[in-house]
């Protein structure tokens, strides 16, 4: 490997001591944090190897600021935090217009009235943050897997809450919108 290719915090693989995290470049040598200890190495006859795929760009066909584009779009297709316009698509038919009236117990208080597009946004977006929030709890390396599974518990009980919300979704079984 070349030393080139490194950069600090780099998770690399060592073929005798395993996984570890680049923490120092110097001319000819890494150091890195492996789980036996820090290690000085060089690169290039250690056989030492980036611990995931990498990716190089050579000859950029694109501006930068395309392609980044391109990415951010992926990146919020991928995990479903689509625009406002594709939310209430979502939204079934019988629904479109509708409003959600909530009524005080004390009649001397006023009536709050919130149109379901509005109301099933914000459902959607509560979903989709949960969505980020596990995976940045299964991502995290501080966590034990104990404490990951504690905090899986209570999202877990938290998408069985929106389940309430079900009959909203267009493409819910029990909608005959669909």
């Amino acid at each position: 490997m070349r030393i080139e290719s490194l950069h600090v915090g780099m998770t690399v693989r060592h073929p005798q001591y395993g996984q570890g995290a680049v923490k120092a470049i110097s001319e000819h040598s890494v150091e890195v944090a492996f789980e036996g200890g820090r290690r000085t190495v060089d690169p290039a006859t250690s056989g030492l190897a980036p611990d995931s795929a990498q990716a190089a760009i050579t000859s950029l066909e694109k501006p930068l600021s395309t392609l980044i584009s391109e990415v951010v779009l992926s990146a919020i297709d991928r995990l479903g935090l689509g625009a406002a316009d594709d939310v209430v698509e979502q939204l079934g038919a019988r629904w479109h217009g509708g409003k959600l009236v909530l009524h005080p117990a004390d009649p001397a208080l006023q009536t709050k009235e919130v149109p379901l597009e509005v109301f099933f946004h914000k459902i959607v977006m509560m979903r989709n943050n949960f969505r980020v929030l596990e995976q940045k709890i299964n991502g995290n390396e501080k966590l034990t897997d104990g404490e990951k599974v504690e905090l899986q518990q209570y999202i877990s009980r938290c998408y069985g809450s929106f389940t309430t919300f079900n009959l909203l979704f267009r493409n819910n079984g029990a909608d005959a919108d669909s």
